[in-house]
């Protein structure tokens, strides 16, 4: 059989990094090992899966057709080698939960007070990032799981629970010079020019253009921060429903109302975990409780 876990990993690490010398730094061995593993794969198929340069390794168009059954082989392994220890494991000592600040607002306490009552040893530790930051500290092991909005692009690394939806609603400060005078009234283009206030990570690559639509942002790590900031007339901002409704209500914010579309921006709501690395048992339980979480709108079944 000519393919292995082994030379899957050695052809998707060719594939990724474009050369024997670079893929072989990433899996740890020398370039002189990689680069025979390959030419013994492609002997046992009779297939050109490179062409070869001084420096570089670039697939052949084999190579391509191979790509997607190789990258989901190196997937199903790393979820029965991920399967396999969590045979072996029981309650881990901590549980970290890493939380987007807009969603600090829901109800995910529900689920870990009964996650407590059924593991009353289990430590948990919350921390709250924004969401790109959240989706760091996964990848990098700081946390177990992560509850953020749903991403643009799936990363083939997670694997995710889908929650429900919240909704976003953008507000301004009734002081706000541009509010003056308009009772709440804008058109889009308005907003384009005028400071947002956002929760948001301080890497622009991994903004959120859903949300993030003004030339002139200013950023925080938190929802209260960003508050406070739109309520002292800095700025607009997208908070949750949940958050501004009993200020607006209070005529502490007004809720900006555009001429021909909603206000609202709903977004769906994840778990997330890594797919390789396994999971403890208070990790699943509290995926499984949170699947009943209240105060989130699921999404409408299909016909």
């Amino acid at each position: 059989m000519a393919f292995s876990s082994d030379n899957v990993a050695i052809f998707l690490a060719v594939l990724d990094h474009g050369s024997f010398s670079a893929a072989a730094r990433t899996l740890g061995r020398v370039p002189s090992a990689v680069s025979m593993a390959v030419a013994q794969l492609e002997a046992e198929l009779d297939l050109q899966l490179f062409e070869r340069s001084s420096r570089n390794a670039r697939p052949t168009e084999m190579a391509r057709a191979l790509e997607a059954e190789a990258r989901q082989m190196a997937g199903q392994l790393r979820r029965l080698q991920a399967h396999a220890l969590s045979l072996h494991r029981g309650l881990e000592q901590r549980l970290t939960l890493a939380i987007a600040p807009e969603l600090l607002s829901a109800p995910w306490s529900h689920p870990l007070a009964r996650l407590a009552e059924e593991f009353p040893s289990l430590e948990v530790e919350v921390r709250s990032a924004p969401q790109a930051d959240a989706l760091r500290m996964l990848h990098q092991g700081e946390a177990q799981l992560a509850l953020i909005y749903e991403r643009q692009r799936v990363d083939e690394r997670e694997d995710f629970q889908e929650l429900g939806s919240e909704v976003l609603v953008a507000v301004i400060s009734p002081q706000h010079p541009q509010a003056r005078g308009r009772n709440g009234s804008f058109r889009w283009e308005d907003l384009v020019d005028i400071r947002q206030i956002a929760i948001a990570s301080r890497d622009t690559q991994a903004q959120d253009e859903r949300i993030l639509i003004s030339r002139k942002v200013w950023r925080t790590d938190s929802h209260l921060a960003t508050l406070g900031l739109v309520q002292a007339g800095l700025g607009w901002a997208y908070l949750p429903k949940r958050l501004a409704a009993p200020l607006v209500d209070a005529g502490e914010l007004l809720g900006i109302g555009f001429e021909h579309m909603s206000n609202q921006v709903r977004l769906w709501v994840d778990v997330v975990w890594l797919n390789d690395k396994p999971l403890g048992l208070g990790a699943k339980r509290l995926i499984a409780l949170m699947k009943d979480i209240s105060g989130l709108e699921a999404r409408p079944a299909q016909d």
